[in-house]
């Protein structure tokens, strides 16, 4: 038994929760598709939430020394990254950093270069602030995906890539790319004048013995093209409270973004992310570290289960992150039929795969980050209304 719940997932029915939004409307559905956790916070992360109610005062906020410090202890302290405060930009969200990279470092319709399949907000942001979407297809091979860096570099050569927006652990295959993988990533950009903005939210969140590594860890002449993109927000369950962080060391490239940051009204961060932040990073490691041996359980017990009860469908067992990706394409559904049988036979929401790209095509997103009785159970519904 653990000093931290993980066995009991806190009634999130009524609270106007995006991921349990259906669930509100059928109370037999079990949603397993947004990224976040059905588990209880932190201790210290709902005291300093208690402690920003009784303040009786929720006016406008700044980051606090204390903050700025519990960030540089811990990007040292865990992923053995250390930077000058300056070097630090919050932003309130990652999403929202990727497009204000996007508007300061491009121009309209110049290409943007993603690895598919990926998180769907690359491509929107890509889209939306109208710069050319170029998609690199990422490749599985013995389970994992990998990048053909032959395709990489003509994909980049060829249309003329400003920007590369790189997902780092990657969603939704949890992939941890290694230090080899990072330095060929940075080699090509240097080469080809590509700046690199680099997607790390889920990088607390490796398992099974895999290590992050920071892309500016790889190469101190890295530092000069990219931006690190990273939160405590997915790897605490604090996603609503809204804060996350850019590190720019490349003091132009900062200006240039901080500069983009203002003229959008993106500078202003609530005052709850501030605090639930620093809670998290100054108090968190121990509930992280149980946390992780969760979700290693949950991983394990559906790579196991679906190898047993429901062979033809493949499972990309993830090295990071809460999230695996299933490929159903052996039973032959359109996605319709496919996601119609999970949402109204096994009453289960995943997150549809092609919305992750065209490779995702008869894919589906799980999300594991929940007590182990409840994912026996989704797991137990999606088995249970498969072809045989």
């Amino acid at each position: 038994m653990g000093r931290y719940n993980f066995e009991k997932a806190p009634c999130r029915v009524g609270h106007h929760t995006y991921k349990w939004k259906e669930a509100e409307k059928d109370r037999e559905v079990l949603p397993a598709w947004i990224a976040d956790m059905d588990f209880e916070v932190l201790p210290e992360i709902q005291q300093a939430v208690h402690d920003y109610a009784n303040q009786l005062v929720y006016g406008y906020t700044y980051a606090s020394e204390e903050l700025i410090n519990a960030v540089l202890d811990w990007e040292r302290d865990e992923h053995d990254y250390t930077f000058e405060r300056e070097a630090l930009v919050f932003i309130e969200g990652v999403v929202p950093a990727i497009s204000t990279a996007i508007q300061a470092f491009s121009e309209e319709g110049d290409a943007v270069l993603i690895n598919t399949p990926v998180y769907p907000p690359f491509a929107r942001s890509v889209k939306l602030n109208n710069r050319q979407l170029i998609t690199n297809s990422l490749i599985e091979q013995d389970g994992l995906f990998q990048i053909d860096f032959e395709q990489l570099e003509r994909d980049i050569a060829n249309n003329e890539v400003k920007i590369y927006v790189l997902c780092n652990p990657h969603n939704p295959g949890g992939r941890v790319w290694e230090r080899e993988v990072l330095e060929k990533i940075g080699r090509l950009c240097q080469k080809y004048g590509v700046l690199l903005v680099s997607d790390e939210i889920h990088q607390d969140l490796t398992l099974f013995g895999h290590e992050h590594q920071s892309f500016n860890t790889v190469s101190p002449d890295f530092k000069d093209f990219s931006l690190i993109l990273a939160s405590a927000t997915k790897t605490f369950n604090i996603a609503g409270t809204k804060n996350s962080y850019a590190v720019i060391e490349n003091p132009s490239l900062r200006y240039q973004f901080k500069k983009r940051q203002l003229a959008n009204n993106q500078h202003e961060i609530p005052g709850l992310g501030f605090l639930t932040t620093e809670a998290a990073y100054r108090y968190g490691w121990s509930w992280l570290m149980e946390l992780k041996k969760v979700l290693e359980k949950n991983v394990n017990f559906v790579v196991d289960y679906f190898a047993k009860e429901a062979p033809r469908l493949r499972v990309m067992k993830p090295q990071g992150t809460y999230l695996i990706w299933l490929d159903f394409s052996d039973y032959s559904l359109t996605d319709d039929q496919l996601f119609q049988l999970l949402r109204e036979e096994a009453k289960v929401v995943l997150n549809r795969g092609s919305d992750f790209g065209q490779e995702g095509k008869g894919h589906a997103r799980l999300n594991v980050a929940a007590p182990e009785t409840m994912v026996e159970e989704i797991c137990s519904r999606i088995a249970e209304v498969l072809p045989k």
